[in-house]
């Protein structure tokens, strides 16, 4: 086993701190998108009982086609406003780039939920999307682990994207 000594200079490492972030930002922010999964369902689900308690129709979704969208578009805004709170509070880098996989993610299932019939332009959106928060990153020589993070999730949601699984 370590002792104390080798321990604390092993984490004083830089390669290993870079690492352990690397890794970090990969499961934290895979356990924070299905977090976010479900509070897109519990957001969604108080909608609707909203809706129910003032018009007394069976299937919400059929009768009024515009709700999905207008659904999804206010958790847009919800996570908006969270991550603005977020990305300006004085966390570290570590924890907004672990945060940072969820509204990279929403943007990109948001692209490919309105432009999934056209897949050429859905694919193009994404990557311009991430092009230009990479670019804005380097404009404003924020830290590595935010290109990272920008690189991770933009494959993962290529690879999701590109497999057909619905969201």
């Amino acid at each position: 086993m370590f002792t104390n000594l080798s321990d604390k200079t092993m984490f004083k490492n830089p390669i290993v701190k870079n690492i352990l972030s690397v890794v970090a930002v990969a499961v934290f922010g895979f356990i924070l998108l299905n977090l976010a999964f479900i509070f897109d369902f519990l957001v969604q689900s108080l909608v609707i009982g909203l809706i129910k308690l003032f018009i007394p129709v069976v299937d919400l979704m059929t009768n009024f086609q515009w709700l999905p969208p207008a659904m999804h578009g206010l958790f847009v805004v919800i996570i908006g406003i969270i991550s603005w709170l977020v990305f300006r509070s004085k966390l570290g880098t570590l924890y907004k780039a672990i945060y940072m996989t969820v509204p990279l993610a929403v943007v990109l299932v948001t692209i490919g939920m309105f432009l999934g019939q056209w897949p050429a332009v859905a694919y193009s959106l994404g990557i311009l999307f991430s092009i230009g928060v990479l670019y804005y990153f380097y404009r404003t020589k924020q830290p590595w682990l935010y290109y990272y993070t920008v690189i991770l999730i933009g494959l993962v949601m290529l690879l999701v994207y590109l497999e057909g699984v619905e969201i």
